[in-house]
């Protein structure tokens, strides 16, 4: 039986060999924001892998948005030539589709890189002023942000358009925004921390309007060919937060303004949440939105097993798995799944004789 997992998927003009994506990973490898030989290499590892589809992580649309100083940006002309020179490379030897995903901090920017505590870093420390819908901090003891006025939002809906029209020139085939794990957007989802009492909080309608707002914007300028997607924490697992009913609403009207899938994730904008962390844990979130909104998903969340995504696929309950941390781990995870499952991956014709004994026509 042909396995479901290596059949193609088609986002508008692109096709993906495979359902495999691999998901945004933050490097913290960047300087003044602009791409390095770091993630040339990184990248160029993943782009040999394999799968169907490599997103590149998390990118500030402005200085001020990325979630530490070593995340990547695509708000100036350096950061664009940064990083139009990375792709030039990984292009070179890689037929792979290749989207980025765009995002702002918020509240959450400022931060330490991961191996030195993550934590919020005030300007005193070396970090940069925040914003927030509110002045509302992520955690007690964080950086207090600065509300977003009106040019404020402004501002970054702009940053957002323009930092699109980059990934364009760049040469990305797709772009993801982030609107997931406590990020800008998702703070303007959630009533945890937005408390607004203009025409971008409160009700539910209010909360979603700048997203929706800004995915119009980018889709008005991103080419009708190329996909356009979310990255969507389908809830907060704090009660009273963003849920998955919300998730659902939200994703609808995704769907009218164009949205190509939904990346469907959760958490991580409050500390304090309780998060049943199993093996496909967040795998019904990305089902119940494909199934009540008809927008492809990916799964995320712990797959970790070709016939555990091989699973996900053939049972309908995403279009697209996206993986991680497991390429960090195995960056020929999709050679693997390949083996397990019989199937094909496309992979460099110099690495063709490492096959071991027993496996036969791994690739295509």
């Amino acid at each position: 039986m042909t396995s479901q997992l290596f059949t193609p998927f088609s986002l508008r003009s692109v096709t993906l060999p495979n359902r495999i994506v691999v998901s945004p990973m933050c490097q913290n490898s960047a300087v003044d924001g602009n791409a390095t030989d770091w993630h040339a290499m990184h990248l160029g590892t993943l782009a040999m892998s394999g799968a169907g589809m490599l997103i590149v992580e998390a990118t500030g649309v402005e200085l001020a948005g990325r979630i530490s100083a070593g995340c990547l940006a695509l708000g100036s002309d350096e950061n664009e030539a940064a990083l139009a020179m990375v792709l030039k490379k990984v292009h070179q030897y890689s037929r792979m589709p290749l989207a980025i995903q765009l995002g702002h901090a918020g509240r959450k920017a400022s931060s330490q890189v991961p191996w030195l505590g993550g934590h919020s870093l005030s300007p005193e420390a070396g970090g940069w002023p925040t914003v927030a819908p509110s002045a509302v901090p992520h955690k007690e003891g964080d950086q207090v942000p600065q509300s977003l006025d009106t040019a404020g939002i402004a501002r970054i809906t702009s940053a957002f358009v323009s930092a699109a029209q980059r990934a364009d020139r760049t040469g990305f085939d797709a772009v993801e925004l982030h609107m997931a794990h406590g990020y800008l957007m998702h703070q303007f989802l959630t009533p945890l921390a937005n408390q607004r009492t203009d025409e971008y909080g409160g009700s539910l309608e209010n909360r979603m309007r700048l997203p929706l707002e800004i995915f119009a914007a980018v889709r008005a300028v991103w080419p009708a060919d190329k996909p356009l997607g979310v990255r969507l924490s389908a809830t907060d697992w704090v009660a009273g937060g963003w849920d998955i009913e919300q998730s659902v609403i939200f994703s609808q009207a995704l769907k009218r303004l164009g949205c190509d899938w939904i990346d469907t994730s959760s958490g991580a904008q409050l500390p304090q949440q309780q998060m049943p962390m199993a093996p496909g844990f967040q795998v019904p979130f990305a089902e119940r939105i494909r199934r009540e909104t008809n927008v492809p998903t990916m799964a995320v969340g712990m797959i970790t097993e070709p016939q555990q995504a091989e699973d996900i696929i053939a049972k309908g309950q995403a279009d697209m798995v996206a993986i991680a941390r497991g390429f960090l781990w195995n960056p020929r995870w999709p050679w693997h799944a390949a083996a397990v499952l019989g199937a094909q991956v496309d992979a460099p014709s110099q690495y063709h004789r490492c096959l071991p004994a027993g496996v036969h026509r791994l690739f295509g």
